[in-house]
């Protein structure tokens, strides 16, 4: 090999070095940019709060099927500054002692801007679902002390919303747990031929 052969293979190691350093450089000034712009944002879930549970239909017959009819007012705060969120897909259904009993309603696509509350009302029904034996027996004996604990479930998914600037989807889980009272034991109001339970309940939230 040449001097002037070996002049320029140490000028094409020495590009290719700097290319390497820039191109490192570049990506960690974008890393370091997201970074701060996430640390600065700092999302914070969305709260949720069953506010009331408004039911029409709740009873077991046999063998073993609940028949419910049942419409919930569920509200979410965006307690974010400068954070929007995007639902894009949510749905809602009930469940007692961790099996479903009506069918999930599927709540409409919404965009919360910062500091927003939105409120959805929609109707959970369940028309002669069958649950396990233990479930019936259990559900009866609810029923007699005058009492039913019932869990509203929220699953779906949702991006957050910076300017304009959309994250990915992620998924959201909410419970909340609904105290359904009979009886000498009723607390709620009587709206025709249904009862209106106030409840005011926080919810947890996953995500």
């Amino acid at each position: 090999m040449t001097a002037k052969q070996c002049c320029d293979h140490g000028k094409k190691k020495k590009l290719w070095w700097w290319l390497l350093i820039g191109v490192v450089t570049f990506v960690s000034i974008i890393l370091l940019i997201i970074f701060l712009v996430w640390l600065i944002l700092r999302p914070t879930k969305p709260s949720f709060v069953l506010e009331n549970i408004t039911v029409y239909t709740f009873n077991i017959s046999s063998p073993n099927l609940i028949t419910s009819n049942l419409q919930v007012t569920l509200s979410t705060g965006n307690p974010n500054d400068r954070i929007g969120v995007y639902y894009a897909r949510l749905e809602v259904f009930a469940s007692y002692r961790n099996q479903q009993i009506t069918l999930p309603t599927e709540l409409p696509p919404t965009y919360q801007a910062h500091k927003d509350i939105v409120m959805w009302s929609p109707f959970l029904c369940g028309a002669s679902v069958p649950v396990a034996p233990f479930l019936g027996v259990a559900l009866h004996e609810d029923q007699i002390t005058g009492m039913v604990l019932l869990n509203i479930k929220v699953n779906g998914r949702f991006k957050w919303k910076v300017g304009t600037w959309i994250s990915r989807h992620y998924h959201l889980y909410v419970n909340c747990p609904a105290y359904i009272t009979f009886g000498n034991r009723n607390t709620g109001i009587a709206v025709g031929r249904a009862v209106k339970l106030q409840l005011v309940q926080r919810c947890t939230v996953d995500v």
